[in-house]
């Protein structure tokens, strides 16, 4: 498959910000599994979560989603249906929160990976290896004996 050329289509098709070929979640968005992440991009190995607890903060723009999502279906009911019951409200605004949960979800983390990921798009990328840090616990390599 041919990458996309763009980060915004990119990132609207749900695909991996250094390739923009893999696709970064593995089942699909109506699924009781819709936040499930492969732990590296299929096609160029790319970790998908650049340091443990990097997508809480997707939390906070998944939040800002719920929000708007809210807002727009309170204001269509009011506008279409002439200010209905709370009740009406309650039960549209729910099912609307909920059908929506998932895409939510998905977008936030998306936009965290592409925003703060520190991941850009490469054309000419390479299969991805990560670099081995030497620390003072880890054992030294010992050399070879010829």
């Amino acid at each position: 498959m041919a990458p996309i050329a763009s980060n915004k289509a990119a990132l609207l098709a749900l695909r991996c910000p250094r390739c923009h070929e893999g696709k970064i979640f593995t089942s699909p968005a109506l699924s009781f599994k819709f936040a499930e992440m492969p732990e590296v991009c299929p096609v160029c190995g790319q970790p998908t979560e650049p340091e443990p607890g990097f997508y809480y903060g997707a939390m906070f723009v998944s939040y800002a989603f719920s929000v708007a999502i809210f807002a727009v279906t309170a204001a269509a009911l009011y506008f279409l249906f002439g200010d209905p019951e709370i009740w009406v409200y309650v039960v549209v605004v729910g099912l609307t929160a909920m059908l929506f949960t998932p895409l939510s979800v998905r977008y936030s983390r998306m936009l965290m990976l592409y925003w703060f990921g520190g991941v850009h798009y490469t054309s000419n990328w390479t299969r991805y290896e990560p670099k081995i840090r030497r620390t003072a616990l880890a054992p030294k390599p010992t050399p070879a004996v010829a």
